[in-house]
């Protein structure tokens, strides 16, 4: 039975394993950038994401890859303006993942119903106004700089510690805003200003950010450390690979993920789960 966003909030503490399929209405995001800018293919996308098991749809109208430009409210809110009605028209779940109060608002209007921010708020403060005016979770993302220079030799004494930290006051700072703890939903950043080093320290300690707001999610999704470790240079090549980091996370205390390839993580989770006697 699919899940509902009060169900995504919950899945932490039920044991249950939600799924985030993504979804780029975007010309160059890294791993499927063009290939969905029209309605009627996002909408025919989303659809399998579904089909396959997505509990919700994460869509985004600007790249944050590494070495990407920003992109400006008016051009996200323009590639969303007639795909967005058109994915939310399927009834689940969508998380819009912008920085932008403006987009976050111009997508919760057409119907989203999540606010996934890799900024954790620091883009744009107003987006903590708008989660709490609306009463909508909010994704907060760690992140090392910015997009465009993120990956240049990020550094950290204690990877797990540090992200752990980051997050906390974010939160507090949602809090502060008016945003109860339990819609924040906490995100290390994968790929996102690390090493592979830090990548896997992340992953293999999902736990140690557990209780700091409600679920963890953890988005390694063809992601280049998946690359480094195993040879596949392209990263459509990369799904085992993002299901053997799924299943780490899993054991360590994550229950939310965000993936481009959610049939296959689907039926992973179900056998883990099932090895490991975790409610579905």
């Amino acid at each position: 039975m699919a899940a509902s966003v009060a169900d995504i909030l919950r899945s932490h503490s039920t044991g249950r394993a939600t799924v985030m399929g993504i979804l780029n209405v975007t010309p160059d995001s890294f791993s499927d950038g063009g290939r969905f800018l029209r309605p009627a293919d996002a909408r025919q996308r989303a659809a399998r994401l579904l089909a396959e098991g997505a509990d919700a749809i994460d869509i985004g109208a600007e790249s944050t890859r590494p070495g990407s430009d920003r992109v400006p409210p008016g051009e996200q809110i323009d590639r969303l303006r007639d795909v967005l009605p058109a994915v939310c028209g399927l009834g689940r779940p969508v998380s819009i993942d912008t920085t932008s109060a403006e987009v976050a608002a111009f997508a919760l209007d057409a119907g989203a119903a999540i606010v996934n921010d890799i900024s954790a708020g620091r883009d744009d403060p107003g987006l903590f106004a708008l989660a709490a005016e609306r009463g909508c979770p909010i994704v907060l993302m760690h992140m090392l700089g910015q997009p465009k220079t993120m990956q240049a030799d990020p550094r950290y004494e204690d990877v797990v510690a540090e992200v752990a930290a980051f997050l906390r006051g974010r939160v507090e700072a949602a809090e502060a805003a008016g945003v109860p703890r339990e819609r924040c939903i906490v995100d290390p950043g994968i790929g996102f200003g690390k090493k592979r080093e830090h990548n896997l320290a992340l992953l293999a300690n999902a736990g140690a950010l557990a209780g700091i707001g409600g679920p963890v999610l953890v988005g390694p999704s063809r992601k280049r450390f998946i690359g480094e470790l195993s040879g596949a240079a392209a990263p459509a090549d990369r799904v085992s690979g993002t299901v053997a980091a799924c299943l780490a996370a899993r054991a360590a205390g994550a229950s939310l993920f965000r993936v481009h390839d959610v049939a296959p993580l689907r039926q992973a989770l179900a056998v883990w789960d099932a090895i490991c006697g975790h409610g579905t």
